[in-house]
């Protein structure tokens, strides 16, 4: 594996164009639209890891040895939507996937969906819905998964399903409900600016119409999880400090050791995931009104932190090493620590959501928990399962669940979502 290169490009204006306006310069638009726009610098991924980009208006360029998404910085929202797909026809297939990623390096780059989308006959749908008109890329990445599902025979790909592709276990207190779980293929949207994210995964769709259809999707705020140490870490929902060590975009090695797929990781058929990763996704319902009334002192013995400063028990800072034996055995950070895990490790960029209320008067709301590793099989599993006797059990309930191979990324305008696979 390559090491990774960053490379600062200063913008080239002071505010960010429009997409109309990005349209007008054709082609040059996008090229301008990866490395500029928001009027601050931006960083490139030259080499295998996704990099931050500076200012919440820039655009995240899209091709890469991995995609963007994964270790890119994380981003303030997310609309993730899980696809069925319905056609039969495995050439109709592999052109919604050309198609798909051509509308993903225009929208990524802040240009509307399509050539001359509001140029065309005024009697024919503009190929852009037209709510991010205007509005700056911000950020915005778009991850592509396929599921275990899709490997059933119906395209020629049982041969190719990768063996860490697994179906999970079922979980103790797990409580799923097949409408929010599984799927064909994933799209995950993260940006700055949720009109932007929920544009993204809407044309997506209204492409995809006849051919795909939304299985279930979500809504996210308020990332819980960062891969850039060296900003705040975010609080959950509960109000605790989620994923102080999690793994950094800059961290060669520990994304090379727990997230990418290298070519002797790719088992039987699945050497097209050399470069790519595995998602799980877990809807989380959080029991916030119960949680409320819990005091403090039984609050922070769950997670094994204080919830002010996030420090280990025992010590004063957050980052401070955890002594894990000071901690009470059903505690979160003392079961879910790699130290308690083979030293299994995962990137998170889960969100908070809020979804109305249940009925009853309480929040619908929670974690959508996402989380990229090598293999499941040594990573989320394992895990997941150790978090059995979690304390924090009394509190949540995974009610929604899938797993996902992802890609790698696309290399050039030549390569498209999937290539490898469908080769």
């Amino acid at each position: 594996m390559s090491e990774d290169t960053q490379e600062q490009t200063a913008a080239a204006e002071t505010a960010a164009p429009s997409r109309r306006t990005v349209i007008g310069w054709g082609g040059a638009g996008l090229a301008l639209g990866a490395a500029a726009a928001g009027g601050a610098v931006a960083l490139t991924r030259d080499g295998d890891t996704a990099v931050p980009v500076a200012d919440s208006g820039g655009a995240v360029p899209f091709h890469g040895a991995h995609q963007a998404g994964i270790a890119t910085a994380v981003q303030d929202r997310l609309h993730f939507a899980s696809f069925d797909v319905k056609t039969k026809d495995r050439a109709e297939l592999i052109q919604l996937l050309k198609d798909w990623t051509r509308a993903a390096e225009r929208m990524t780059a802040g240009a509307e969906v399509g050539e001359g989308a509001y140029g065309g006959l005024p009697e024919a749908p503009p190929d852009d819905t037209g709510e991010a008109l205007g509005l700056k890329p911000s950020r915005l990445t778009l991850t592509i998964g396929f599921g275990p599902s899709l490997f059933d025979g119906r395209f020629g790909l049982k041969d190719k399903r990768p063996g860490a592709l697994v179906d999970l276990p079922k979980f103790p207190g797990d409580n799923l409900d097949p409408a929010r779980s599984g799927g064909d293929i994933c799209v995950q949207a993260c940006a700055d600016d949720p009109q932007v994210a929920v544009h993204a995964i809407r044309n997506l769709a209204r492409i995809g119409f006849g051919k795909v259809a939304v299985r279930w999707s979500q809504l996210g705020f308020g990332k819980t999880s960062s891969t850039t140490p060296d900003a705040q870490t975010p609080r959950n929902l509960f109000g605790f400090k989620d994923g102080t060590r999690n793994i950094a975009g800059t961290e060669t090695e520990r994304l090379a050791k727990h997230v990418w797929v290298s070519g002797r990781d790719a088992e039987g058929g699945a050497a097209w995931m050399d470069g790519g990763s595995y998602l799980v996704a877990r809807r989380i319902r959080m029991n916030v009104e119960t949680w409320d009334r819990t005091p403090l002192a039984e609050q922070e013995d769950i997670f094994g932190r204080d919830k002010r400063e996030g420090a280990p028990v025992g010590k004063a800072k957050e980052h401070d090493a955890p002594f894990l034996k000071a901690m009470k055995p059903d505690s979160h950070v003392r079961l879910a620590h790699p130290d308690s895990n083979h030293g299994a490790t995962l990137l998170r960029r889960g969100y908070s959501f809020t979804d109305g209320t249940d009925g009853l008067g309480r929040l619908e709301a929670g974690l959508f928990f996402l989380a990229y590793q090598k293999d499941v099989r040594t990573g989320f599993i394992p895990v997941q399962t150790s978090l059995g006797s979690d304390a924090l059990n009394e509190y949540i309930q995974h009610v929604g669940s899938a797993l996902f191979a992802i890609p790698p990324g696309v290399r050039d305008k030549d390569d498209w979502w999937g290539r490898a696979l469908f080769s």
